[in-house]
Protein backbone atom coordinates (compact mmCIF):
# COMPACT_ATOMS: atom_id res chain seq x y z
CA UNK A 1 0.00 0.00 0.00
CA UNK A 2 1.03 3.38 -1.02
CA UNK A 3 1.74 5.94 1.44
CA UNK A 4 3.22 9.35 1.56
CA UNK A 5 4.06 11.04 4.56
CA UNK A 6 4.26 14.64 4.84
CA UNK A 7 6.35 17.23 7.75
CA UNK A 8 7.89 20.35 7.98
CA UNK A 9 5.26 22.29 8.34
CA UNK A 10 4.44 25.16 11.14
CA UNK A 11 4.35 28.83 11.50
CA UNK A 12 6.62 31.15 10.07
CA UNK A 13 7.03 34.87 9.76
CA UNK A 14 7.19 36.56 6.40
CA UNK A 15 10.29 36.10 4.56
CA UNK A 16 11.40 32.86 6.83
CA UNK A 17 11.94 29.19 5.60
CA UNK A 18 10.68 26.00 6.42
CA UNK A 19 11.97 22.82 4.57
CA UNK A 20 8.73 20.02 3.92
CA UNK A 21 9.70 16.33 3.73
CA UNK A 22 7.43 13.39 2.37
CA UNK A 23 8.99 9.89 2.81
CA UNK A 24 7.16 7.36 0.63
CA UNK A 25 6.87 3.86 0.63
CA UNK A 26 4.79 0.70 -0.41
CA UNK A 27 5.92 1.46 -4.39
CA UNK A 28 8.71 1.46 -6.59
CA UNK A 29 8.81 5.34 -7.73
CA UNK A 30 11.27 5.23 -10.97
CA UNK A 31 8.83 5.79 -13.02
CA UNK A 32 7.11 8.55 -11.94
CA UNK A 33 6.97 11.80 -10.72
CA UNK A 34 6.94 13.53 -6.97
CA UNK A 35 5.56 17.07 -6.10
CA UNK A 36 4.06 19.11 -4.19
CA UNK A 37 0.58 20.66 -4.24
CA UNK A 38 -1.27 23.47 -2.13
CA UNK A 39 -4.99 24.50 -0.95
CA UNK A 40 -5.30 27.28 0.81
CA UNK A 41 -8.97 27.71 2.51
CA UNK A 42 -11.38 28.54 -0.27
CA UNK A 43 -9.60 27.85 -3.34
CA UNK A 44 -8.88 24.83 -5.51
CA UNK A 45 -5.56 23.04 -4.93
CA UNK A 46 -2.63 24.48 -7.37
CA UNK A 47 0.50 22.75 -8.33
CA UNK A 48 3.47 23.77 -6.48
CA UNK A 49 6.81 21.81 -8.05
CA UNK A 50 7.31 18.55 -8.75
CA UNK A 51 10.68 16.59 -9.61
CA UNK A 52 11.21 13.20 -11.99
CA UNK A 53 12.22 10.41 -9.36
CA UNK A 54 14.90 9.06 -11.70
CA UNK A 55 16.07 11.73 -13.88
CA UNK A 56 15.43 14.66 -11.29
CA UNK A 57 13.87 17.04 -13.76
CA UNK A 58 12.56 20.07 -12.35
CA UNK A 59 9.27 21.73 -12.43
CA UNK A 60 7.75 25.20 -10.64
CA UNK A 61 4.96 27.24 -10.87
CA UNK A 62 5.61 31.16 -11.79
CA UNK A 63 3.90 31.57 -8.17
CA UNK A 64 7.22 30.47 -6.56
CA UNK A 65 10.39 30.21 -9.17
CA UNK A 66 13.04 31.53 -6.72
CA UNK A 67 12.11 31.01 -3.86
CA UNK A 68 10.93 27.30 -3.31
CA UNK A 69 13.61 24.49 -4.56
CA UNK A 70 12.21 20.86 -4.47
CA UNK A 71 14.58 17.82 -4.25
CA UNK A 72 14.93 13.94 -3.49
CA UNK A 73 17.10 11.63 -1.70
CA UNK A 74 15.87 8.40 -3.71
CA UNK A 75 18.04 5.81 -0.67
CA UNK A 76 15.74 6.90 1.62
CA UNK A 77 12.55 7.49 -0.56
CA UNK A 78 12.24 10.96 0.53
CA UNK A 79 10.73 14.18 -1.17
CA UNK A 80 11.95 17.77 0.11
CA UNK A 81 10.33 21.49 -0.55
CA UNK A 82 12.87 23.76 0.61
CA UNK A 83 10.57 27.19 0.78
CA UNK A 84 12.85 30.19 1.08
CA UNK A 85 11.34 34.33 1.46
CA UNK A 86 8.06 32.79 2.53
CA UNK A 87 4.95 35.21 2.04
CA UNK A 88 1.44 35.45 3.57
CA UNK A 89 0.06 34.08 0.24
CA UNK A 90 1.78 31.03 0.48
CA UNK A 91 -0.05 29.98 3.62
CA UNK A 92 -2.31 26.41 2.78
CA UNK A 93 -1.97 23.13 3.60
CA UNK A 94 0.66 21.55 1.22
CA UNK A 95 0.29 18.19 -0.08
CA UNK A 96 2.98 15.41 -1.41
CA UNK A 97 1.63 13.69 -4.31
CA UNK A 98 2.56 11.27 -6.72
CA UNK A 99 1.88 10.55 -10.52
CA UNK A 100 2.97 8.30 -13.45
CA UNK A 101 5.30 9.82 -16.17
CA UNK A 102 2.81 8.34 -18.19
CA UNK A 103 0.47 10.97 -17.68
CA UNK A 104 2.11 13.55 -15.53
CA UNK A 105 0.76 16.89 -15.82
CA UNK A 106 0.11 19.85 -13.02
CA UNK A 107 -3.52 19.13 -12.91
CA UNK A 108 -4.24 17.70 -9.85
CA UNK A 109 -6.51 14.81 -10.32
CA UNK A 110 -4.55 13.27 -12.66
CA UNK A 111 -2.23 12.43 -9.78
CA UNK A 112 -2.01 8.85 -8.31
CA UNK A 113 -1.25 9.48 -4.50
CA UNK A 114 -1.59 11.93 -1.64
CA UNK A 115 -0.40 12.21 1.54
CA UNK A 116 -2.13 13.88 4.66
CA UNK A 117 -0.86 17.53 4.01
CA UNK A 118 1.04 19.47 6.61
CA UNK A 119 -0.24 22.80 7.51
CA UNK A 120 2.33 26.05 6.34
CA UNK A 121 1.23 29.30 7.88
CA UNK A 122 3.25 32.89 7.15
CA UNK A 123 2.47 35.46 9.45
CA UNK A 124 2.68 39.07 8.20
Amino acid sequence: QVQLVESGGGLVQAGGSLRLSCVASGHTFSNYAMGWFRQAPGTEREFVSAVTWSSGNKYYADSVKGRFSISRDNAKNTLYLQMNSLKPEDTAVYYCAAVSLVVFATEPDLWDYWGQGTQVTVSS
